[in-house]
């Protein structure tokens, strides 16, 4: 495989020092270098013309001795002008083309195309400039542009009250801390493959004895994909995640919170008045899943205390502080490892410790939950629910039903 980093990175610094036959035989040792199809790679790298790396290749070989033998230099100035000294708007009419925000004309067709070398010499042809892909190729190089793709960083559009949502989430969470009671953030992590299946990363193993996986991620029916949902103490630094076995609905997302509280939150908060739950917009614990609050509801009449949930604004989700203080830690943790197991799943989940503290508990959960439950108008119209005055689709407070 050619580097052409490497290149570039070699004729940035000798090409201000080089004259006409440094840079043609550097062009020519390059290409040599490089191997099959080095000719091409050069040449679109350092802009020189594929014949005046033939010419080098030539003196190299001893095959022109015309070239080799001459002490003639092209005199300063000398030799064919650059393209933008004599087509003076070639330039400017590059940059509106390839720019990535959409300028001028928004009917040109150009704009709604791939920027592609093709494209774009076409496109100023259009123009009617007397160009061919080579120049633009060098006038692209010399602006900073280079070819690549897309990278997924963006997760939506940004709500207008979305900072004001996320002060409005720490002042409710610090409160909450500060009086001792829980506040805890959830999600359900990545469904995952069980089986002997490829797991990203790598760990030490015998010399040339890499683990067997199988080449094709298709599920295996008996085993099926497992769903962690889990359930992050932020004050305490500790974590559960039920690993279920059948569908990620909201009844499997509240069986989880009342999973930690019976195993974990209990014990840690025997005097809790109320539960602060953070949580995604979106998903099976989402801001409009009629039945998370109707779940959540059966859930405060049990353990006999208000829950208070506070959602992520939309497009927000990698926010969640059990992204990055639970679930990316399980994930270092399983690196290289084949799921080949439920249980194998919920050894890994329990190992995961970081130098902070944090604890982690795990178990199956062996309960089915159907897809597809409805929740009428007249249940929701039975929910003891209160909404807060600040966006009251995302905070809310579910207090237990009076005893009759």
């Amino acid at each position: 495989m050619i580097d052409e980093s490497a290149i570039q990175l070699r004729y940035e610094a000798l090409g201000p020092v080089l004259d006409e036959r440094g840079r043609r035989r550097f062009g020519a040792a390059e290409a040599v270098a490089a191997g099959r199809g080095g000719v091409s790679v050069v040449s679109r790298i350092t802009g020189i013309a594929r014949s005046t790396i033939g010419r080098g290749l030539a003196e190299l070989r001893g095959e022109a001795e015309e070239f080799s033998g001459s002490d003639r230099i092209r005199r300063t100035g000398g030799g064919r002008k650059r393209a933008t000294e004599k087509d003076p708007t070639l330039l400017g009419d590059l940059e509106l083309l390839v720019d990535p925000v959409t300028r001028g004309d928004p009917m040109n067709p150009l704009l709604w195309t791939a920027k592609s070398l093709r494209n774009l010499t076409a496109g100023l042809k259009d123009l009617g400039h007397s160009v061919c892909h080579n120049v633009v190729a060098g006038l692209l190089r010399d602006m900073g542009y280079s070819l690549q793709g897309n990278r997924k960083t963006l997760e939506g559009g940004n709500h207008p009250d979305r900072d004001a949502q996320f002060r409005y989430i720490n002042e409710q969470v610090k409160t909450a801390i500060a009086s001792g009671q829980p506040a805890i953030s959830v999600d359900t992590k990545k469904k995952e493959l069980v089986g002997d299946f490829k797991n990203a990363g790598r760990e030490y193993r015998p010399k040339d004895q890499p683990e067997k996986v199988r080449v094709h991620d298709f599920v295996i029916p008996e085993l099926g994909r497992a769903s962690p949902y889990g359930v992050y103490d932020i004050a305490e630094n500790a974590g559960w995640v039920s690993v279920g076995i059948d569908h990620d609905t909201a009844s499997f997302a509240v069986n989880s919170i009342r999973s930690w509280w019976n195993v974990m939150g209990r014990q840690r908060y025997p005097d809790a008045k109320k539960l602060t739950i953070t949580a995604d917009g979106g998903g099976s614990n989402g801001s409009r899943v009629r039945l998370w609050k109707r779940e959540l509801q059966a859930l405060a009449n049990e353990l006999g205390i208000e829950i208070t949930v506070h959602h992520l604004p939309p497009g927000t989700s990698k926010w969640n502080k059990i992204e990055h203080r639970l679930f990316s830690f399980i994930t270092q943790n399983w690196r290289g490892r084949p799921l080949v197991s439920y249980l194998t799943i919920v050894q890994l989940i329990a190992a995961t410790t970081t130098d902070t503290g944090l604890k982690v508990k795990c178990e199956i959960d062996p309960n089915t939950y159907p897809k597809g439950v409805k929740v009428d108008d007249d249940e929701m119209a039975a929910l003891n629910i209160h909404r807060h005055e600040f966006h009251g689709e995302w905070n809310y407070t579910i207090k237990p039903h009076p005893l009759n």
